[in-house]
């Protein structure tokens, strides 16, 4: 029989694993008379902890937001990652929360016993994050855009595209996607009628929340990540083309990432590459230290650019002496 404070701990981690306990369950789960539990939960409600209960068929309990944010209570594993994750929020892409990750670090590594101590302290050690030049984004925005989202609440908001132009534009937003460097608003375009994806770092100011919307289905079936990567890995850039790689689809696709390219079946031993690019001339010079045979599709210039540089590197060869006319030739 556990002793009452550690029975109030054991219910308090029951009630944060999950976000609604039936009385009778939660009394098996503890091993204690249904008295004894509401007792018990009146002890907590006294120390500050803001537990609804409610009766009837599908009555119980359940964690509700309170005043203040009570303690928490985390399991090893999960005091783990909320530690590495606090660190990595100290070096991240969202700004105006380093302090704030570092504090709740400092706060978490005194409670915690010597053994995870031990493994964090050997993680900080054996990480370390190059100093990031991604552009990063106002925690504040972040959390405005957020609640748009969750809450259907259309959004009006400055922002400039690639070309630094500025416009005005008034969304229903759907939902907000991290790639690991940058994040993205996918969202309703009510001007344009269509379904855009914005950078937030592109966002100038404070976006300001208006009235709701009724919900509508999402591009891409509601797979919010795969269209994010079609439209940054593709139909983003100006120049655009399809390339035939003499590989297997799941060969390339372990090599390019969906953000780079999208991927196509062609054939057994061969795929189709979708792929944009501001300028095609680095496209063209990817393709070459890809290592990949290919052959373009479209568009024309893209294989001209490819025949100069081939041109440009016989010449080369030629001055060095490793092709037809060159010294070796001679010798």
């Amino acid at each position: 029989m556990l002793s009452s404070s550690s029975r109030l701990l054991r219910v308090l981690s029951l009630l944060q694993a999950r976000r609604h306990w039936a009385g009778a369950e939660l009394a098996e789960r503890l091993g204690v008379h249904p008295r004894t539990l509401r007792r018990d939960i009146d002890r907590l409600r006294e120390l500050g902890y803001p537990i609804h209960a409610s009766s009837g068929v599908a009555g119980g309990y359940a964690f509700r937001a309170g005043q203040a944010l009570p303690p928490l209570l985390l399991d090893d594993e999960e005091a783990q990652a909320v530690a590495i994750a606090l660190q990595t929020a100290a070096a991240g892409t969202v700004s105006g929360v380093e302090e704030g990750s570092l504090r709740a670090l400092v706060k978490l590594e005194q409670v915690m016993p010597a053994r995870l101590r031990r493994r964090i302290d050997a993680l900080r050690s054996a990480i370390l994050p190059l100093e990031s030049l991604r552009p990063t984004v106002d925690a504040g925005v972040l959390a405005s855009l957020a609640l748009a989202c969750r809450d259907q609440l259309r959004l009006a908001f400055a922002y400039r595209d690639s070309r630094g132009q500025g416009t005005a534009r008034s969304v229903e937003p759907q939902g907000l996607v991290h790639t690991g460097s940058r994040w993205y608003l996918v969202a309703w375009d009510m001007a344009r009628v269509d379904w855009r994806t914005f950078r937030l770092d592109r966002i100038d100011g404070a976006p300001t929340l208006g009235g709701h919307f009724a919900p509508r289905a999402g591009p891409e079936g509601g797979d919010l990540r795969a269209y994010v990567s079609r439209s940054i890995g593709v139909s983003a850039y100006n120049e655009q083309a399809r390339v035939v790689l003499h590989q297997p689809l799941e060969a390339m696709a372990r090599r390019i990432p969906p953000t780079v390219a999208r991927l196509e079946a062609w054939d057994g031993g061969r795929c189709v590459m979708h792929s944009g690019a501001h300028h095609l001339e680095s496209l063209a010079y990817w393709l070459l230290a890809l290592d990949v045979e290919f052959e373009v599709l479209e568009p024309p210039t893209l294989t001209a650019l490819l025949q100069k540089a081939n041109a440009r590197v016989a010449r080369a060869l030629a001055r060095s002496g490793g092709g037809e006319g060159g010294p070796a030739a001679g010798a």
